[in-house]
């Protein structure tokens, strides 16, 4: 950058105040950084040593611990309803930024207890302050180390990025001095207890790149959040920043990202004294903006705003801007189109009938998301209003569109209650898909809703599930709804949900029909 912030406190303070001078070099998060080092012996994993640690936040275990709680523990963010899917949180030094950071931490937090996520997979993902990077640059390591451990890379997410569109290259020259990612760990380390991150570097990225990367990500298997680190508007005054930010903020908050993307440009046009630029991420928070409204989370909420000039040796002549968002899907449920279901009942139906009539597994296309998420399913088969077959998987371990056709296949041949279906049947056949949530589990059977969780109990090597709808369809209470899953489904004492030693594991389903 071409100022330095030392000019804004005065050479005498930096000389007195040591420390304070290291805090302040790096105020709007866009200043000079330290090299960090690169670990790499044969055997063993490769790490990236911290490159701010010291002077973004303390190298100490101890001063870092505390501080990162201390912050926490004074944010007081919304409640939020439903899956966060992403965040846009500041990356400037702590003694600046991190009060604002505090908020969408302590909301995730919150939010993984609530729905039990764990683990997550954190795509991070900013813009390069030292290097100027073409596609988007995904790390090399396998671990990125800081005062309070180890976090590990998400290898198998990086490579399928790669494997999908060559926008994604490996390379570990941008992140190794970068500051915007690093600076978010400590706050992860501290809320959460199990995930890993995927680190990702944009700047020059056009928009039909930008829809190409964030179509990816939202495609990408298990349960992930995208991060954007970004700070908002650089050096203008206090009042001005206030002003401009919060133009910037609403145009996030809208989830147009061609609303956003238009904002910083008229703000620019209005050449307001000392602002060098309102989004030193933009590429990244638009990127993460429309990741979310491809994940469904529509509803966005800002959490907290602030400027450098808040801090307590903050100068208000001069400032940087922050600010924490979040974006979450209304429900625990993604939400598919009617295009996007007609094209999954068809291919259940084209599915069991090649099966049925040719005894070979079908030759499936891929199709593109959203019906290439990783998620489980249960595909029900009716005949003349009567159940003729249902099976389906929880495991996440594969596209949405080919659980269905093998589910599907499943439920016309192999359900152990029924015999298989014949080629006479096949034009009275009726066909349901229920995509599924993740499992949840759950320690009281008071926390299960009838209509709305589907449930599976399990003892030992006995286990049943039965879907949401199975209670609505048949007009079951909670009780009688758990009594039959224990004797129909389990093969256990119809009370069997009220023994400890019971596993109760629920979850939602989206479900449509022919």
């Amino acid at each position: 950058m071409k100022h330095s912030l030392l000019a804004s406190i005065g050479i005498g303070l930096a000389i007195t105040l040591g420390i304070v001078w290291v805090i302040l070099l790096f105020q709007g998060g866009d200043e000079g950084t330290v090299s960090g080092v690169i670990v790499s012996r044969e055997g063993v994993s490769r790490v990236r040593e911290p490159a701010v640690a010291g002077s973004f936040y303390p190298a100490s275990k101890e001063f870092l611990s505390a501080q990162v709680g201390e912050l926490l523990s004074g944010a007081t963010p919304s409640s939020i309803d439903g899956f966060i899917r992403a965040m846009v949180v500041p990356h400037a030094g702590y003694a600046f930024s991190g009060a604002t950071a505090a908020f969408a931490y302590k909301a995730l937090s919150a939010n993984v207890r609530e729905f039990r996520r764990d683990p997550l997979t954190i795509i991070l993902i900013g813009s390069g302050h030292t290097v100027d990077v073409d596609g988007a640059a995904i790390d090399s390591h396998d671990e990125w180390q800081t005062p309070l451990g180890r976090v590990s890379i998400n290898r198998r997410i990086r490579d399928l990025l790669v494997e999908q569109d060559t926008i994604f290259r490996i390379d570990e020259t941008p992140h190794r001095s970068e500051h915007s990612l690093e600076v978010q760990l400590p706050f992860l380390q501290k809320v959460l207890s199990q995930f890993t991150i995927v680190p990702i570097l944009v700047n020059r990225v056009n928009n039909e790149e930008k829809a190409r990367i964030s179509a990816a990500l939202a495609a990408l298997p298990g349960d992930v959040v995208v991060i954007a680190s970004t700070d908002l508007s650089h050096y203008p005054s206090y009042e001005d920043a206030q002003k401009v930010d919060a133009q910037v903020i609403e145009a996030i908050v809208s989830g147009e990202t061609d609303k956003y993307q238009n904002t910083i440009h008229q703000l620019a046009q209005q050449h307001i004294p000392h602002l060098e630029t309102f989004s030193c991420a933009q590429p990244a928070v638009a990127i993460a903006m429309m990741a979310a409204r491809l994940l469904h989370a529509r509803r966005i909420t800002p959490l907290h705003y602030s400027n450098s000039g808040d801090a307590l040796l903050g100068d208000k002549s001069r400032v940087v801007g922050y600010s924490s968002i979040v974006f979450s899907s209304d429900s625990l449920d993604d939400t598919f189109s009617i295009s996007d279901q007609e094209k999954l009942l068809d291919l259940a139906r084209d599915s069991v009938e090649t099966y049925i009539r040719t005894g070979r597994m079908p030759a499936v296309k891929d199709y593109t998301f959203p019906l290439n998420q990783y998620r489980g399913a249960f595909v029900t088969i009716k005949k003349d209003g009567a159940l003729r077959g249902c099976i389906g998987r929880f495991e996440p371990d594969m596209p949405l569109f080919r659980v269905v056709s093998e589910m599907a296949i499943a439920a016309a041949s192999k359900d152990s209650r029924f015999m298989p279906i014949t080629p006479e049947e096949l034009n009275d056949l009726h066909y349901e898909i229920s995509v599924l949530s993740p499992l949840q589990s759950v320690k009281d059977w008071t926390e299960i809703k009838i209509g709305t969780h589907g449930v599976r109990v399990q003892q030992g090597s006995q286990s049943g599930v039965f879907l949401p709808q199975v209670a609505t369809e048949n007009g079951w209470d909670l009780g009688t709804f758990l009594g039959e899953l224990c004797t129909q489904k389990a093969g256990l004492p119809r009370d069997c949900w009220k023994d400890p030693s019971t596993q109760l594991s629920v979850f939602t389903a989206q479900v449509f029909g022919e």
